[in-house]
């Protein structure tokens, strides 16, 4: 894959991720206790032998920048290529990428890579892009877009695009699944994209051109008729984080050992920054039953079906069912919680209760200083 550049565009809708979103971009949201979603991509990227990332983020992105450092975890520290930001940009990309490719579009042509691959962060998986060029550039299309297959997206995949593809395997319209497709079968768009760069290129000119386009996938959508559009199947584990429900779905999937070894163990391994930290000490009246608990945390209660960030602090006497426990927080004595995402720094005093519902599990923030 020395031939494709890899570009990350974060330009998912963060609207229904409520207060997990309110200082970090998505891409930097922790998963599985110690990695974060931006992590997966990244990874696939790189085990695939891409050199040379691009990642085109929103102005505000300390922490995301913060985890990325200089690339290291993903072997990207490279005085060449390697791992590089775009997060100056004047316009949001959640509405208008295309400004931002064309501010950047130097750094894209200096690349000299033959093929573009755009990919977003918020679709988890594990996936090795050398498949889907082999296959780009042996159908010879002019863009080949990554879809899944589901079942029943009734409360799946929500606002996500959905494919529709002919027998010859050419994408003919694209729609959005709106929760309706009880019992049918779904082309679920992983909106990650492989074109010849200067297929990329173009398109970004006749947008900013024509004024009509804004996004690049809006563009692809709305010239099928002139562009050879092709799918790429993919068959394994995925998830859509796009709102607090799914993910808070997606982390308590990895609970199940398969889709656990999949995602982390089967094919690639996915990689994360580093931290130097102790074990976890867990307690002689501590109780871990099906849960992730990362380094640094101390466990003196009851832990079931839970994913435990780092330097979390679990009092004596507390019980915590089906929850998310962001990294720092601080959960006292008795406490009882079930299908909760506490975020990081989150402290739950003595003897509280706190209960949420598998449709709306419960977000606590961090107390704001006064």
């Amino acid at each position: 894959m020395k031939s494709c550049f890899g570009i990350i565009n974060l330009d998912e809708d963060e609207s229904r991720m409520g207060e997990l979103v309110i200082n970090r971009s998505l891409a930097s949201v922790p998963i599985a206790g110690r990695y974060r979603v931006i992590d997966f991509v990244l990874s696939n990227m790189a085990n695939s032998g891409i050199e040379g990332i691009g990642i085109f983020t929103k102005n505000k992105s300390r922490s995301l920048i913060n985890h990325l450092t200089n690339g290291r975890p993903w072997d990207l520290h490279r005085k060449k290529d390697g791992l590089r930001v775009f997060n100056f940009g004047d316009h949001d990309p959640v509405n208008d990428d295309v400004h931002n490719f064309m501010d950047n579009i130097e750094f894209i042509k200096q690349s000299r890579r033959e093929y573009v691959l755009i990919s977003p962060s918020y679709m988890v998986c594990n996936i090795d892009y050398n498949e889907v060029i082999n296959q780009h550039i042996k159908s010879k299309n002019d863009i080949t877009v990554v879809y899944k297959q589901i079942f029943d997206t009734d409360g799946e995949f929500i606002d996500c695009e959905v494919l529709n593809i002919d027998n010859e395997n050419k994408v003919n319209s694209i729609g959005k699944n709106i929760g309706i497709r009880r019992g049918q079968l779904a082309n679920i768009s992983m909106e990650m994209y492989i074109m010849k760069t200067d297929i990329f290129i173009n398109i970004v000119y006749s947008s900013i051109k024509s004024g009509m386009y804004r996004k690049i996938k809006q563009y692809i959508s709305s010239n099928l008729d002139s562009l050879n559009v092709g799918a790429f199947e993919f068959n394994g584990y995925l998830a859509c984080i796009n709102s607090l429900k799914a993910y808070f779905d997606m982390n308590m999937d990895l609970l199940d050992k398969e889709v656990n070894k999949e995602l982390f163990y089967d094919k690639n391994p996915i990689y994360t920054k580093a931290q130097d930290e102790a074990p976890t000490q867990y307690t002689k009246n501590s109780n871990v039953v099906n849960s992730i608990v990362a380094n640094g945390s101390y466990i003196e209660g009851t832990l079931e079906n839970c994913i435990v960030g780092r330097r979390v602090h679990i009092a004596e006497g507390t019980v915590i069912k089906n929850c998310i426990i962001l990294q720092n927080t601080i959960i006292g004595p008795n406490a009882n919680m079930n299908k909760v995402i506490a975020n990081k720094g989150t402290i739950v005093k003595r003897d509280q209760s706190i209960i949420g519902t598998l449709d709306n599990p419960v977000t606590i923030q961090k107390a704001k200083a006064v």
